[in-house]
């Protein structure tokens, strides 16, 4: 696969078992998640078109690795278990949240990533980002400063990804103040700052910041 996605890419495809994902995240191990892809597997659907993303899905917060999740790698915090399956193959834009966010591939997909240290003046470079293919049954932690969006399909039946993270986040604003900071002005949703492409009309219509420079590029499978 990996070879193939290098072949039909112009970007390198990385592995996140290499040393090009060292600064992003690391691969989670010791868990088991069966319990939670089997659940995605038989009762969680890709869409016909788009994406579909649940940033909370109580069935999947009964398994007993999200409690072990809670107090052990999220040390005691309250976390929430979620998916997001579709079809995507553009950057589109990029997102941070305040704390890790654990990813556990149900299918291979790829993922278009940054660091929070490279935006400038609210504004992001496409040709900054890596690209890194994410096996099927891979979990990862990628870390808070790692910018990130949907993944990528490498298929054209689409992709099904399992997303945890503090509680709460990418859900709607209780209280939007005036920004105090300019990195105010990126945030969209609870613990989201979003930097959108100009021409990603369904976030640009959301409120995101139009802070991605250059191409909206597509990955190819």
């Amino acid at each position: 696969m990996m070879e193939r996605l290098n072949r039909v890419n112009t970007v390198p495809v990385c592995p996140v078992d290499g040393r090009e994902f060292e600064t992003y995240g690391r691969i989670v191990k010791g868990y088991d998640f069966s319990e939670l892809i089997s659940y995605m597997e038989t009762r969680s659907d890709i869409p016909e078109n788009g994406n579909v993303y649940l940033p909370s899905v109580p069935e999947m917060e009964q398994a007993q690795v999200a409690g072990l999740l809670r107090d052990s790698f999220y040390g005691g915090m309250d976390i929430q278990v979620g998916y997001c399956n579709g079809r995507n193959t553009t950057y589109n834009g990029f997102e941070y949240h305040k704390g890790s966010e654990i990813n556990i591939a149900v299918t291979d997909f790829m993922l278009v990533l940054g660091h929070t240290w490279e935006i400038r003046d609210n504004t992001y470079r496409v040709e900054d980002a890596k690209v890194f293919f994410v096996e099927k049954g891979t979990a990862i932690e990628m870390y808070q400063t790692t910018l990130h969006l949907s993944p990528c399909r490498v298929t054209d039946k689409g992709f099904k990804d399992i997303v945890i993270l503090p509680r709460g986040t990418n859900t709607p604003l209780e209280n939007r103040r005036q920004p105090v900071e300019e990195e105010g002005k990126l945030l969209l949703q609870r613990n989201k700052w979003v930097i959108a492409h100009p021409g990603r009309e369904p976030l640009i219509r959301q409120g995101a910041f139009p802070g991605l420079l250059g191409e909206n590029r597509e990955l190819k499978y």
